[in-house]
């Protein structure tokens, strides 16, 4: 049996703060890290396993043969097993063999703190570290302002392994490959992010990463944890910020994960109303066990500090807020007070946020979140949970219901496309349009669109310039800018011979120039979460499918009026309010023909006469396109 030298990374406080739920860099201590002792490499590991009653540490360099390399259980009633092993480094493959306590049950476990993973169907970790040299000092220097919620977000939503895959020998594109072809396309496209659906390692390509085995190391898929790094590090220094996709929801069964880790119920809940997702299924954290929520803050803040995320996308909030989400009753149990709300992990979103912004002011958590939860994305100190921003499903839900009819119909439905006004600045909100929106059967977003060809192409390009001056930041799953035709399949590329074809890249064009003036105009942005960026000109011409607002900045001389026509008629000579005796000026238009519309315009400056209209003292009569949004500058 080889000698395990007494080595330690944790210290007393490291240990009282783990019991306690309060440290968050994890990561530094557990897991497997090469160092040298007494003048020899090797490697320290440490794993958290309360129940076993022997730990080994197995791999390629003992034929994984248990017992060669037993780990040490501290003394302080932590259940942190750790050991220093000689002469294993990094590269080296491993797993934990644990014996449990209760009936000498074995696990075969990967290091739930491991940097990197074995690529998929193998399920090992790998010893690693890097020396990764960081270049984007001046991104990181600046980010708070491009994140900042009075900064113009576009987010472009991007599953990497169908985004684009090498044609030539049917594969991923690597991480480095991408830091060219996707960052470069971002940048032509002018959105200002990428949100990147999971990343961390997971084993199951269908689950599209949301079920997580591998939490601190990025998927092996496309390449090395330095390789990402020199993703992340491409999109800074282009300027584009980058969210991942973070799931604190739930974790799958697989042998080698998180599930049963010790032979007990170690990271799940072990009361299967509160520990297991019949939807997924797939286990629930329990997190009123303090160590969970140290091991789920370090994560989060572990994609942060090491990997310079600008933001984290908190999947599926509403199922863990909820004790009786999907579930009927019996199949759940109230909480103290006799209510549904799970309490334990309301105190810990509060907590997560509070950490978040404390170590990282310049960054943005966003809660996907599709219930009328109050204050999601208001601070803890008021009593909100501290989100940043929050998805607008219900605007999402209304507005792609309404664009899915004949436009005839459409002036039975007004209400569904100005709902959403009416709580628009209750939460941050941010606008989606996922990849959820696009499977299932749910069809494209442009195979939702009604009427022929050009008029499907119309609703599109109207149904997106209506979202994107509409208050709220925006998010458009990948292939949406294009008019992809078909749904999304995760195991193909998105259709970009589609380009070849005029229709499609008109739309690309139209989207590019979209995103071009959404972050050319303050006023669609500055005051994107409250009330005073957004007044109402008319909302109730259901008769002609038409509404219109104003859009304000900091500055009223930036201030923008938008008009949108939901019917393919041409309406000349339509009056609107203006707010004073002021000239407009059409500054964009989804019907011009490099969009593939039909032309139709305001080429002259319009000047407003005292005629009172829409509760304003000064009107102005403009020409409305078919299935058009129109955008005047007030002069």
């Amino acid at each position: 049996m080889a000698h395990v030298k007494p080595y330690s990374l944790f210290t007393e406080f490291d240990i009282n703060l783990f019991k306690a739920g309060k440290h968050f860099r994890l990561y530094e201590k557990f897991g497997s890290h090469p160092v040298t002792v007494d003048g020899i490499d090797g490697t320290y590991f440490a794993v958290w396993a309360p129940s076993a009653k022997q730990v080994s540490v197995i791999g390629d360099f003992n034929y994984w043969i248990e017992g060669e390399h037993q780990l040490n259980v501290r003394w302080d009633e932590s259940g942190i097993w750790e050991g220093f092993i000689p002469l294993v480094g990094k590269g080296a493959i491993y797993k934990y063999k644990i014996q449990s306590h209760h009936n000498d049950i074995k696990t075969e476990k990967a290091d739930p703190y491991a940097r990197r993973c074995e690529h998929p169907p193998s399920t090992a970790s790998i010893v690693w570290d890097d020396s990764y040299k960081w270049k984007d000092k001046s991104w990181m220097k600046k980010r708070k302002k491009n994140n900042a919620i009075d900064a113009p977000f576009s987010v472009y939503e991007v599953h990497l392994g169908s985004w684009k895959r090498n044609i030539e020998e049917d594969r991923y594109m690597s991480y480095y490959e991408l830091a060219d072809d996707l960052v470069n396309y971002v940048k032509e496209m002018n959105f200002t992010h990428v949100e990147l659906m999971p990343i961390m390692e997971f084993p199951y390509d269908p689950s599209w990463g949301y079920q997580i085995t591998g939490y601190f190391a990025p998927t092996s898929r496309f390449g090395y944890p330095e390789e990402f790094k020199y993703l992340v590090d491409k999109l800074h220094q282009n300027d584009i910020g980058i969210i991942l996709d973070w799931v604190p929801s739930h974790f799958p069964e697989d042998a080698h994960g998180l599930g049963f880790f010790d032979g007990s119920h170690l990271y799940e809940h072990p009361d299967k109303r509160k520990g297991y997702h019949q939807d997924w299924k797939s286990l629930i954290f329990n997190y009123e066990r303090n160590e969970v929520r140290s091991f789920l803050i370090s994560n989060a803040i572990f994609w942060l500090d090491q990997y310079h995320a600008d933001g984290l996308r908190v999947d599926a909030v509403a199922s863990m807020l909820f004790l009786d989400y999907s579930r009927e009753d019996g199949e759940w149990e109230p909480n103290i007070y006799g209510g549904r709300e799970n309490l334990a992990v309301i105190d810990f979103l509060k907590q997560l946020n509070e950490e978040v912004y404390a170590s990282f002011p310049d960054v943005q958590t966003i809660a996907e979140e599709s219930t009328a939860f109050p204050m999601v994305s208001k601070p803890t100190f008021m009593g909100g949970l501290g989100f940043g921003m929050k998805w607008m499903m219900g605007w999402m839900h209304d507005t792609l219901e309404y664009f899915a009819k004949d436009p005839i119909y459409r002036k039975f439905h007004q209400n569904d496309i100005t709902f959403s006004l009416a709580y628009a600045f209750t939460e941050n909100f941010m606008l989606p349009l996922s990849h959820d929106e696009v499977v299932y059967g749910k069809n494209s977003i442009l195979g939702r669109m009604p009427g022929d060809e050009w008029q499907r192409f119309a609703n599109l390009r109207l149904l997106y310039g209506y979202m994107f001056t509409h208050p709220g930041t925006k998010l458009l799953f990948m292939g949406g800018e294009f008019g992809q035709y078909n749904e999304w399949d995760f195991q193909n590329s998105l259709d970009w011979n589609l380009l070849d074809f005029k229709p499609h890249k008109d739309t690309q064009t139209y989207f590019k120039e979209l995103n071009t003036l959404y972050k050319n105009t303050p006023a669609l942005y500055e005051k994107g979460f409250s009330g005073e960026g957004f007044e109402w000109i008319s909302f109730d011409d259901h008769e002609n499918c038409v509404i219109s607002y104003i859009r304000k900045g900091y500055q009223e001389e930036n201030n923008v009026i938008v008009v949108c026509n939901f019917t393919p008629t041409v309406r000349e000579n339509y009056k609107i309010g203006v707010p004073n005796k002021a000239k407009i000026k059409e500054i964009f238009n989804s019907d011009a023909k490099k969009y593939g519309g039909s032309g139709v315009s305001n080429p002259r400056q319009i000047t407003a006469k005292k005629d009172p209209w829409n509760g304003k003292e000064y009107s102005a009569e403009i020409t409305l396109p078919p299935l058009a949004i129109t955008v005047f500058q007030i002069k």
